[in-house]
């Protein structure tokens, strides 16, 4: 039986408050490292910088997700693997919160509410069990590697700095969810994969904005 543990929520405060404040930092070089900026127009920019900011407040969805996911988990070794998963989620966040500074955009005034959200999505799937928690990663991963896909058809063609982020993170996003299968993760039931998709296309639309 799941017990709560006041230690793991004060932990988990803490990354709530790191991942929404402080600069996230990379452990990996980042994939755009070395690159040379390519010529973009005002338009292309702005395209570029809203596409980024995207997949920005994604990772901090990603975040909190496995954060919350992490802290009722039963088995210790799908909390650490959850873990590890988030860490990869943090150099995302560093990634793509440089890029979308560099291309003169801005972050998501929305990243709070989505933060807090998802924090409680999260919590929520580790109740039910840890088959559909990790079913719940392993869907979650496979749509967000669906709209990365999207976005490399919409960046423009020579922004290689940004391409070179969005398709090193496609690659860690469906290592997500093949390990999260591979760890025992059910398949969820179309209404719930459903109501999934229509929560990602609202957190999509409204960051591409605002």
């Amino acid at each position: 039986m799941f017990a709560l543990n006041l230690d793991k929520l004060i932990i988990e405060f803490d990354k709530g408050l790191r991942t929404l404040l402080a600069d996230a930092q990379s452990i990996r070089s980042h994939p755009d490292a070395g690159m040379m900026e390519s010529e973009l127009s005002a338009q292309e920019k702005k395209q570029a910088a809203a596409l980024m900011r995207v997949n920005h407040s994604g990772e901090i969805c990603a975040q909190a997700l496995y954060q919350g996911q992490a802290l009722t988990a039963r088995d210790p070794q799908i909390q650490q693997t959850l873990q590890q998963a988030a860490v990869e989620e943090t150099e995302h966040l560093a990634w793509t919160a440089q890029r979308v500074h560099e291309l003169g955009g801005h972050l998501s005034l929305l990243n709070p509410l989505l933060y807090t959200g998802s924090l409680a999505i999260g919590a929520a799937a580790g109740l039910l069990g840890d088959k559909w928690n990790l079913g719940f990663l392993a869907e979650t991963e496979r749509q967000v590697g669906a709209h990365l896909q999207g976005h490399l058809q919409r960046l423009p063609q020579n922004d290689e700095k940004s391409r070179a982020i969005v398709g090193q993170m496609l690659q860690d996003e469906t290592q997500h969810s093949e390990m999260a299968i591979k760890l025992g993760g059910a398949e969820l039931p179309a209404p719930a994969r459903g109501w999934m998709k229509l929560n990602a296309k609202l957190m999509t639309g409204a960051t591409y904005w605002v």
